[in-house]
Parts: C-alpha cells; sequence; structure tokens
C-alpha cells in the first residue's frame, strides 16, 4: 500500500509541475502563431503610447516601427538579431519582455525544485531497508512504518501546495511590475528618420520629422524636415520648412542652404541670391565648394 500511495503521489506531482510549466511557457511566448512582423513587432513597445506594443499601436512612429521589422526580416534577419537592432539604438526599455529576473526566476526555479525533492522523498521512503531480526521487527517495524507513511505525507502535501501556488501565479501572471518608461518618442523618431534617410526613403523619413517635430519643435529637426523634403521633390514643402527656421535664425547656414537649393529647384530668381548669402555667412561650410561651382555653372 505504501509503494502504491508513492506512485500515485508521484503521479499528481508531474501533472500539477507539467501544469505549472504549461503556464510558465504560455506566460513566456506571449504571442500566438501570428505573421512574423506581428510577433517581433508584439515584442516592442510603441514609445509614443501608454502599455501598447508595437503590433497594437495605430501611431506613425509605430507604423515605421513595423516596417523596419518587415525589412529586415526581408533581409534575412531572426527575431533575436531585430531586438537587438532596436536595443542597440533606444535601449532595453523598448522591449515589452526585459530579460527574466527576480520573482520570475524563482517561479521558473520552483517546479523544478520541487521535482527533485519529490524525487529524493520518494527515494528515501521507498529504499529497502535491512531485514531486521525477528523480536526487533516485531518491536520497530509498525512505528517506523507509520513515521515514514507520515512524513511522505507531509512533504507530499507540502509540494502540491507549493506547485498549485506556482501554477496558480503563473496563470495570472502578465507582466512584471513596475516598468521601465518608453523610450524617448522624439529620440526614435528622429533615430528612425535617418534610418531611413540611409535607405534613400525620404517621403517616409520626412513623417517621422514631422511626428518629431509635433512632440518637440526644435529648429535642428525642422532643418532635417526640410533636407528630406528638398530629396524628396517636395521643394515647396522644402521651401516652407527652411522659412521657419529663418523666421527665428535668419543667418542660419543650413537654413540659407535649403532654402536657396529650394528656389533653385522652383527656378526662383531669388535662388542665387541666397546661395550667395549662404557662402558669405559660412565660406567653410562642407557644401561650400558644391554651391559656389553651382553658381559658376548659371541656373
Amino acid at each position: 500500500m505504501r509503494w502504491r500511495a508513492a506512485v500515485v503521489g508521484a503521479l499528481v506531482l508531474t501533472a500539477l509541475i507539467a501544469a505549472a510549466g504549461a503556464g510558465l511557457a504560455r506566460s513566456a511566448t506571449g504571442t500566438g502563431p501570428d505573421d512574423p512582423v506581428r510577433t517581433v513587432a508584439a515584442g516592442l513597445r510603441c514609445p509614443a503610447c501608454q502599455g501598447e506594443s508595437v503590433a497594437d499601436s495605430r501611431s506613425p512612429i509605430a507604423a515605421a516601427m513595423r516596417q523596419v521589422v518587415a525589412d529586415q526580416l526581408a533581409q534575412g534577419r531572426d527575431r533575436d538579431e531585430i531586438r537587438r537592432w532596436f536595443v542597440q539604438r533606444y535601449g532595453p526599455q523598448v522591449l515589452t519582455d526585459p530579460p527574466t529576473r527576480g520573482a520570475e526566476l524563482l517561479l521558473w526555479a520552483v517546479p523544478a525544485l520541487t521535482l527533485l525533492a519529490g524525487g529524493y522523498a520518494a527515494l528515501r521512503t521507498l529504499r529497502p531497508r535491512p531485514t531486521p531480526s525477528a523480536r526487533a521487527t516485531a518491536v520497530r517495524a509498525a512505528p517506523t512504518g507509520r513515521a515514514a507513511r507520515r512524513a511522505w505525507r507531509a512533504v507530499s502535501v507540502g509540494m502540491v501546495t507549493l506547485v498549485v501556488s506556482v501554477a496558480v501565479a503563473t496563470s495570472r501572471l502578465d507582466r512584471p511590475a513596475p516598468r521601465p518608461e518608453p523610450a524617448d518618442p522624439v529620440t526614435v523618431a528622429v533615430q528612425l528618420a535617418r534610418d531611413l534617410e540611409g535607405q534613400a526613403r525620404y517621403d517616409a523619413a520626412a513623417r517621422m520629422y514631422r511626428e518629431a517635430l509635433r512632440e518637440h519643435p526644435d529648429d535642428t529637426i525642422q532643418l532635417r524636415l526640410a533636407f528630406s523634403l528638398l530629396r524628396a521633390g517636395d521643394s515647396a514643402g522644402a521651401e516652407q520648412s527652411a522659412r521657419e527656421v529663418l523666421s527665428r535664425s535668419p543667418d542660419a547656414p543650413d537654413g540659407l542652404l535649403v532654402l536657396g537649393l529650394a528656389q533653385r529647384d522652383r527656378r526662383s530668381a531669388e535662388a542665387a541670391r541666397t546661395l550667395r548669402r549662404f557662402l558669405t555667412i559660412a565660406p567653410e561650410h562642407p557644401a561650400a565648394g558644391e554651391i559656389s561651382r553651382l553658381l559658376a555653372t548659371g541656373p
């Protein structure tokens, strides 16, 4: 009977540990078998949202991040490589599931430790004992058997309680708290825009710069927007953006440069005068040599 009770107890413990492991696995994976872009995006936090992943957010920044994920998947990068790429640019707070630690590690460790403890207890209970003399058997067999059964029951109840507690905790586990603050949306938008410029996707870069300006008006970002618009072929938009900067800083070299180039694209008579003013104010500018050649060759 003692052997059968031990086997039943071990089977119950195994089932409970399996249930706890399944709960932990569900908690760790998070997303189901969705499309690859959504699966990766679900592991990234939207910088412009509160508590939303890049997969679920409708913000322009999230849309750009999803496009980056799609591009990198198309290039053959796997999920971990893409996650590292985002972490390198925006820090670990861009992830929805930072590295497991603390209480989560305990939840993973308890089932394994419980299984080991159960095996040890069963081994001690079921291990054959040396055959005592007839007289010693009469005196000690019953008390020893009762003590072993009481010990096994106590250990079994304790382990079952522990495993059930872990299973309940993992079934309710969502994400560790508190969460770190999301990455700065302005920083993310500007970095995304620069990455898009590197891919010659100037229209998309301009959208990101506008998103950054919406959160934080800044002349440097405004000039980046003007350059992107100019490269995208939107001379009127580039001129307007440059004039906004020049209205606050009339001698801003980059503002004069973009304005003059935009006017030149639109064949404005003011283009040459604007570009000469640029050369007067910033003769050492990296673009000064090219602008001098443009002016020498005429319209």
